[in-house]
């Protein structure tokens, strides 16, 4: 019997599942890892041969996870992402007033970093780091000193802190607001339009859906002239700013674009959503006053949003 604690398979060969998963490629792994198709292969094989179980379904040309598979890229996922964030936290350890922030893809995007100037400015001696993933991390485990949330009101930890809620509103560029051939001056008028949609696996209809919010106007019959579909809120409203249609935007991501002019309100008209964004602290950066400074700033500036964008 082994008087080892652990009997894990090598690192590399983790490392090669999870690229391979994530991909559903070997050679897409293998150009990432910068090995050989075949050196990918027999690194799956071998971890296969050590787990004594099938990770993939290998068909033509595809690959596909088992179920097996599926439960072990998920473990292998977190573990990759908390010794990562173990090794970038030790390799910066000599950085006193270093600051981790996670948040959505969408907030992070749109809101956050536009204005994050003015708080580096600020404060030049705190090294901020962006963790944008749409996924809810676990801030200790990932060693993360702030999350700004997307969830609903009822969802939120006792202790977090709201920032500001949800309107949803149709924004366009102005150039598509301006056309005369398309006139966008009532809600009626979208059926000349193209109707940009979020829409990703595992999407429940909500007020951030158009069919909701057509319904709750009374068109939920309306048939625009297209639609165009989006699995990220960032794709969606480059797209919009880029003319191609109209988007639901969610204030006070879309307010900074509005007030540039990158984005146009045709309508007075909002939604309020179940959903806002909230501040939550870890444990281990509740004291750190990088934290408290970041904190107070980023209040500050969700004040700054509370009223919504200037539409006029």
């Amino acid at each position: 019997m082994s008087n080892r604690r652990y009997d894990l398979p090598p690192l590399d060969f983790v490392r090669g599942f999870e690229a391979a998963a994530r991909h559903l490629s070997f050679t897409k792994a293998a150009t990432e890892l910068f090995i050989t198709q075949s050196a990918v292969s027999r690194q799956i094989k071998a971890l296969e041969d050590h787990l004594d179980t099938v990770l993939f379904e290998r068909r033509h040309r595809a690959l596909r996870l088992t179920e097996d598979g599926q439960t072990f890229y998920r473990i292998a996922l977190e573990a990759l992402d908390r010794l990562q964030s173990a090794v970038d936290r030790m390799r910066n350890s000599r950085v006193p007033d270093q600051l981790s922030i996670t948040t959505t893809t969408g907030l992070a995007s749109l809101w956050l970093i536009p204005r994050l100037g003015r708080f580096t400015k600020a404060n030049p001696q705190i090294d901020v780091r962006i963790v944008a993933n749409d996924r809810a991390l676990n801030l200790d485990r990932s060693l993360v000193d702030i999350a700004i949330r997307y969830c609903q009101r009822g969802m939120a930890p006792a202790d977090a802190v709201p920032l500001f809620g949800e309107d949803i509103l149709p924004v366009c560029s102005p150039q598509v607001l301006n056309d005369p051939a398309t006139p966008l001056r009532r809600p009626e008028d979208l059926k000349h339009h193209t109707l940009l949609h979020l829409d990703y696996p595992g999407m429940k209809r909500t007020w951030y859906d158009w069919g909701t919010w057509l319904t709750s106007f009374g068109m939920e019959d309306l048939k625009p002239a297209g639609t165009l579909h989006f699995s990220r809120y960032e794709q969606l409203i480059q797209a919009a700013v880029s003319g191609q249609g109209v988007a639901l935007g969610l204030s006070p991501l879309i307010n900074e674009p509005i007030r540039s002019g990158l984005l146009a309100a045709p309508f007075d008209t909002s939604v309020v959503g179940p959903r806002g964004y909230f501040l939550i602290r870890s444990t281990s950066g509740a004291s750190k006053p990088q934290v408290d400074d970041f904190c107070r700033w980023v209040m500050a500036e969700a004040g700054r949003d509370a009223a919504g964008p200037d539409r006029s």
